[in-house]
């Protein structure tokens, strides 16, 4: 396809979220653009704490930023002093209170843009850009990821023409909306060039709630619950029902004669 689109704004609710939850009237370009200070103050502080991404959700007298990073101990630091540092630069940043969350990502080769950073500094130190995303490519695969598709393009190795190479595995279905696909885009800065970095993972299907089931479960009134049923000892303690009188079976030719001794006793 020609036009390409971001897979995050393309799924964005459907089953994706905002990274910025918050509304503003009039002073929503300033917002915006802090918004955009803030994470690039973040990730310029903290280089080598392998952030993925940066959550900023305004309140009326407060921002809470929640950072998503791979290494939480490098953003705590030794005492808390780190993380208490970056709250008091992001409170200079936003003029209001800031209150900062720490939430680590236990499985870093899952997450699209610490795959394509990771390989972006594999650049840098002049690794060869082939087994670069082919160790990459593996390397996910092996942690339970159903699809990987790896792309770089510009002055690969040195040459003059810029090129593009692409490096897939398993299935990537870009255009699925309910697909769960993370996206990633790295640079890494070489003597010749920047050298872009792209990474897309495939970790499964999200199946959304339609908004009649959602309803169907809320009006749903709960089953009352089944007698219990009587114990064993309860059904042996009952008396057993009175026997009726016995009754025997005789032949006609039985009832005929009872029947005309009954008429001569009479007579």
């Amino acid at each position: 396809m020609g036009q390409k689109v971001h897979p995050h704004g393309f799924r964005l609710g459907i089953i994706y979220d905002w990274e910025s939850k918050w509304f503003a009237e009039r002073d929503y370009t300033n917002r915006l653009h802090q918004d955009l200070e803030l994470r690039r103050f973040v990730l310029s502080e903290l280089p080598d704490a392998s952030i993925s991404h940066v959550e900023i959700d305004r309140n009326a007298n407060l921002v809470t930023v929640t950072v998503h990073t791979a290494k939480p101990g490098i953003v705590i630091g030794r005492g808390g002093a780190k993380v208490e540092e970056l709250r008091n630069n992001l409170e200079h940043f936003s003029g209001g209170r800031v209150r900062v969350n720490i939430q680590e990502i236990r499985t870093p080769e899952l997450d699209a843009y610490l795959l394509a950073r990771s390989v972006a500094d594999q650049l840098e130190r002049r690794v060869a850009f082939r087994r670069a995303i082919k160790q990459a490519v593996q390397r996910t695969m092996q942690r339970g990821a159903l699809g990987v598709r790896i792309t770089v393009a510009g002055r690969l190795g040195g040459t003059e023409m810029s090129r593009r190479e692409t490096e897939t595995s398993g299935q990537v279905p870009r255009h699925t909306l309910r697909a769960d696909i993370d996206y990633g885009l790295a640079e890494a800065h070489t003597t010749f060039g920047r050298i872009g970095v792209k990474a897309w993972i495939y970790k499964g299907l999200i199946l959304p709630e339609r908004p009649s089931e959602r309803r169907a479960m809320e009006e749903e009134v709960p089953e009352p619950a089944p007698a219990p049923k009587p114990q064993l000892e309860a059904v042996l303690a009952e008396p057993a029902p009175a026997a009726g009188p016995a009754h025997t079976a005789i032949t006609m030719e039985q009832q005929e004669a009872v029947q005309r001794q009954s008429r001569e006793g009479g007579a």
